[in-house]
């Protein structure tokens, strides 16, 4: 396959090309590390739009910003105006979140890295015909792709038909549904149930694949262990992206 350039890149004639899998993967954790960047960037967002400092953090791994910040809320203890309710200060303060990162483009790949075996993975998949490969985040998209791009991963994948669960108000599981039903209209291919594929860090990213009826790839990334993500139903547990050969026959393997 062809590798792609974001949502720059042209699609690809599926009249040549039989395409049976898609595989979607979470970023932060399971692509790359940037937990060292996003932390002062959110607690100066996370200032300027309440007034108040970001003394505690609320779990960010396998949840999406806008569950991140409906927790920070409470948990920084934000008192709320009368008759002013919490989703009043998401828009602006995603925007400012948005903004924070950007600004500390650079630093991405000063203090943060693309997760081992991430690049070579991504570049295999992309050789393969048979495979579109897109994300499916936690992250807004603008953020979403500041990641990707930093690190020269946006290339490999499909953003156009992507799933940003910091940009929609649905959860994970519901989110992988609509983005199944995006890349099928797009490439006019039937994606069946375990012909999408998931790969992911978090235990609560495995069970959204489970929702939507899709398989999934737990890599050991962030706080989950290997019996966690067994546990939570993943289909293959790898520690990581250097496991290419076997990660390579799962996806790849007919559905």
């Amino acid at each position: 396959m062809a590798a792609f350039r974001g949502e720059r890149g042209p699609g690809r004639d599926c009249r040549r090309y039989p395409i049976h899998r898609l595989v979607l993967w979470n970023i932060d954790q399971t692509l790359v590390d940037v937990t060292r960047v996003i932390r002062p960037a959110y607690a100066e967002a996370f200032k300027k739009v309440t007034g108040r400092p970001l003394i505690q953090l609320p779990q960010m791994v396998g949840v999406s910003e806008t569950e991140i910040f409906f927790d920070a809320l409470g948990r920084n203890g934000v008192s709320l105006r009368e008759g002013e309710g919490a989703e009043e200060l998401l828009e602006p303060f995603n925007a400012q979140y948005a903004v924070s990162l950007a600004a500390r483009r650079d630093e991405l790949t000063v203090n943060g890295a693309a997760m081992p075996g991430v690049t070579e993975a991504l570049r295999l998949l992309a050789s393969e015909r048979s495979v579109v490969q897109s994300v499916l985040t936690g992250s807004s998209r603008p953020n979403a792709l500041l990641k990707l791009r930093a690190f020269g991963l946006d290339k490999y994948l499909d953003l156009t038909i992507a799933g940003f669960a910091g940009s929609s108000p649905y959860p994970k599981g519901a989110l992988l549904s609509a983005t199944r039903l995006k890349a099928q209209e797009k490439y006019n291919a039937s994606y069946p149930d375990k012909a999408t594929v998931y790969i992911a860090d978090a235990v609560r990213d495995i069970e959204a694949a489970k929702i939507a009826g899709a398989a999934s790839v737990g890599v050991v990334g962030g706080r989950a262990s290997v019996a966690e993500l067994r546990e939570a139903g993943a289909d293959l547990v790898l520690r990581s992206l250097h496991k290419l050969p076997e990660l390579i026959q799962f996806l790849t393997a007919p559905a």
